[in-house]
């Protein structure tokens, strides 16, 4: 899938994900359904950052079966991972996706865009 520009990313954002948002609760409830609508789970995934919230280490891989709780994504977004025998949530932005489909693919990209530019939901 050919690489979206920023202004075609920010377009699909605003139109999509937090079009009538007001404040960082509205928004962040617009990107939790915006990811549960277009990802598929289950799907393999790899730690490309290591964050003191989650026991991964950069490089690890999981098997993430579906988002967190929608109270649990309210400044930012996580998934449900399995892990040594363990189910819990870490951060999307902490996984990158291993072969996914292209409508998982956009949504991870989307999320990793906007939060990676600042974290907008605080």
């Amino acid at each position: 899938m050919p690489e979206d520009t920023d202004e075609e990313r920010d377009e699909r954002i605003i139109n999509e994900v937090i079009v009538d948002a007001y404040g960082p609760e509205e928004q962040a409830l617009g990107w939790y359904y915006y990811l549960d609508r277009k990802m598929q789970f289950p799907l393999q995934a790899r730690c490309i950052t290591e964050r003191t919230v989650s026991p991964l280490k950069d490089g690890e891989e999981v098997r993430v079966v579906g988002l967190a709780d929608e109270q649990d994504c309210m400044s930012e977004m996580f998934v449900r991972i399995r892990w040594k025998d363990r189910e819990f949530g870490v951060p999307l932005i902490q996984l990158e996706i291993i072969e996914p489909d292209r409508h998982t693919e956009q949504a991870v990209a989307d999320w990793h865009y906007w939060f990676g530019d600042g974290g907008r939901l605080c």
